[in-house]
């Protein structure tokens, strides 16, 4: 049987399916639709990661399907099968998403129509919509991710689809990939300047891949705790935050706490933020002490599903806040929670300037601080007899202020054996008592629950602090990486005459946690386990450098914002930058880009195709002799005029053309003439007498 390829006839085994015949000897068609398939399935890929199975499955099966039916030569699919196949993914996403409308749903019909595109591809317009529908696709990714990983996985997708474009303009022979390829390559290094121009000048407008309904991302922090949540978010290594101090000096680790959701309210099983009545948001109190320098700092955090801002202890609102995203505002809450309009839907930037020792707060009791005294019935007795027996057995803690008690339980901790773990196990519905007077293992959330617990039965107002402590040990080009692994929980008690106190148990038990932020390491998987015994620092080294790439691409890319616009513009000269500024300069720059191509396009057009300029000089020059030939006579076909119309005497101008056909159609023909010919022929061509023109 011939191979496919050369009759166009598919080889079958003896099951009937077709047989890979090489991929040289496939039809071009075959090949050029393969090529496109293995874009496609470049392209949807990351959504299959992210979109329901039965999606994934439906892509998988319809791009292998067109991919037999393209090596066996088979004919496609009728319209009603695509019809059935497209009524059942609607009915499928209806299902899974609850709606046909919202981004979800949305991404998942475009996957699916792009791969049900592809079993009706049938003519160069059916190629062109599957191009500009992968185009589309490709810009959806940014919704979910604009890493620098995903920036490369769609430079990929680009590149191939602009190829598969190339080779849908290519329609004769069997043009190589490789040469599309590098086609497809110049068009695009070619367009990287108006890219730079536009992404640099065109105005920032926000939300610009967000959807502002769409938490994308998190921080791992929420409004409540149980005992064991903080554990689980500290086993993730995931970036949350970067934090860059001013002339690159980082305070003391056991300084860098970063202040998210303050819990107040218990239930007996779960730490929840108080009620809206203590949700109001306010001025700071008047009391509010700061002391030592200022510490100024940049932050950039990673998408959340919190409205809080993770901001470095404490920062006031008498600091600088600036964020650096249209939409977001922020305002201070009464326990010092910085509080946005919004969860943070894309990566935000900001500065500010924070106290590492402050003081704030009443310093009287009253009527807002009885809600942080609340302890719920029936729950932890013996933790709370505990605490009643340890006071009224002590003098000195029976007359002592809040300073004293809380060194007490710190003192508690330390000595009598108390384990800090990632991995506690589980604990019932009287967890306090459990660790506190049972199994003495936990981690720092069990540490500060604990601690606000007694501290509470002792009549002392008390809180939970979620949030952040410590960074990397080590700065990537200035900037110290916050991680969920950094995920702490400490506590704060109010002492009169002072106000608010922090206080960290977890400092009792495990101070180097503390005073050099150091992440408990969760077991090693055995490939790393292998890894270490040929490079002890081979993954850490592999780990800061993607890290180092992907904050450029964050500071650099991601993070150039309308003020950093304007911030250029005032460099150019302008006093204060507007958006007409801004467009001003944008169309002025286009505007000369333009004018520069239309330019070297007019330029270009005399030096292309020398053949085809050589070819209007002869016709011109014979004119003047009176032969009339046509723009498309070939040399030897203007010989034979020339001797028909002119004669024997024309016989040099003919053979000066038959010369010129041998070279150009000959068999070692090329587009390059002789540089001696053109005067040769002028000279044999000056010889001659005009005569009247003749009919062509």
């Amino acid at each position: 049987m011939t191979p496919a390829g050369h009759s166009g006839v598919p080889v079958r085994a003896a099951d009937g399916w077709p047989r890979w015949p090489g991929w040289k000897n496939l039809p071009r068609e075959a090949r050029d639709t393969l090529f496109q398939l293995g874009v496609i399935g470049w392209t949807v890929l990351p959504h299959l990661l992210r979109l329901p199975l039965w999606c994934a499955a439906m892509v998988l099966f319809t791009l292998g399907w067109r991919a037999l039916l393209a090596v066996g030569n088979a004919p496609l699919p009728s319209r009603w099968t695509i019809i059935s196949v497209l009524g059942l993914a609607v009915a499928l996403t209806a299902w899974s998403e609850g709606t046909l409308l919202g981004k979800e749903a949305g991404v998942t019909m475009l996957v699916v129509l792009m791969s049900l595109k592809m079993l009706e591809l049938r003519a160069r317009r059916d190629a062109l919509v599957v191009f500009f529908l992968g185009f589309f696709l490709v810009l959806t990714h940014f919704l979910y991710s604009q890493s620098l990983a995903m920036m490369l996985v769609t430079l990929g997708s680009v590149w191939g689809l602009l190829t598969a474009l190339v080779l849908a303009h290519m329609p004769v022979g069997r043009p190589p990939l490789a040469q599309a390829g590098r086609v497809a390559l110049r068009a695009a290094l070619w367009a990287m300047p108006l890219v730079a121009v536009l992404f640099v000048l065109f105005p920032r407008m926000a939300p610009l891949w967000g959807v502002p309904q769409d938490a994308g991302g998190r921080t791992g922090l929420s409004g409540s705790l149980r005992l064991g949540g903080v554990a689980t978010l500290a086993a993730d290594e995931t970036i949350v935050m970067r934090v860059r101090f001013e002339k690159e000096q980082a305070p003391a680790q056991d300084a860098l706490y970063f202040r998210g959701p303050v819990l107040g309210h218990f239930d007996g099983r779960e730490w929840t933020r108080l009620p809206n009545a203590f949700a109001r948001m306010g001025q700071p109190k008047p009391d509010l002490q700061r002391k030592g320098p200022a510490l100024s700092y940049e932050l950039t955090i990673e998408p959340s599903r919190t409205d809080l801002l993770p901001l470095l202890e404490m920062t006031p609102q008498a600091a600088t806040l600036e964020l650096w995203q249209d939409g977001l505002n922020s305002r201070l809450r009464d326990d010092m929670q910085w509080q946005l309009n919004g969860p943070i839907t894309d990566r935000l930037r900001l500065q500010a300037t924070a106290w590492t020792q402050v003081r704030y707060g009443p310093t009287v009791f009253g009527q807002d601080l009885e809600s942080w005294l609340q302890l719920p019935r029936g729950f932890n007795p013996r933790t709370l007899a505990w605490a009643a027996a340890l006071r009224a057995d002590d003098p000195v803690l029976a007359k002592g202020d809040a300073h004293t008690l809380a060194a007490a339980v710190m003192r508690h901790i330390g000595q009598t054996g108390f384990t800090y773990t990632l991995e506690p196990g589980t604990y019932g519905s009287q967890a306090v008592d459990e660790f506190w007077l049972d199994r003495k293992q936990g981690f720092c959330e069990h540490y500060a629950a604990a601690f606000v617990v007694i501290m509470r039965s002792w009549d002392v107002p008390a809180r939970i602090v979620t949030g952040f402590q410590g960074t990397d040990a080590e700065a990537v080009e200035g900037w110290w990486a916050v991680r969920n692994s950094n995920a702490h929980a400490w506590a704060e008690y109010w002492q009169p005459g002072e106000g608010w106190v922090r206080a960290d148990p977890t400092a009792a038990v495990a101070p180097e946690r503390v005073r050099r932020g150091l992440q408990l390491q969760k077991p090693r998987s055995l490939v790393a386990q292998a890894m270490d015994s040929v490079h002890p620092k081979l993954l850490e080294q592999f780990r800061a450098s993607l890290e180092r790439f992907d904050n450029r691409w964050n500071q650099w890319v991601l993070n150039y914002s309308r003020g950093q616009q304007f911030k250029l513009l005032s460099e150019l000269g302008f006093d204060s930058p507007s958006w007409t500024d801004l467009s001003t300069v944008l169309i002025a720059v286009l505007s000369a880009g333009a004018a520069a191509a239309a330019g070297w396009a007019v330029w270009d057009r005399q030096r292309q195709d020398p053949w085809a300029r050589l070819q209007m000089r002869v016709q011109r020059r014979l004119a003047q002799l009176g032969v009339q030939v046509g723009p498309h006579d070939a040399p030897q076909t203007r010989a034979q005029r020339v001797r028909q119309v002119l004669g024997p005497s024309a016989e040099l101008l003919a053979l000066c053309l038959d010369e010129l056909d041998r070279a150009r159609y000959g068999t070692h023909g090329t587009s390059r003439v002789n540089r001696q010919w053109w005067p040769a022929f002028r000279k044999a061509a000056a010889t001659m007498k005009p005569r009247a023109a003749s009919a062509a």
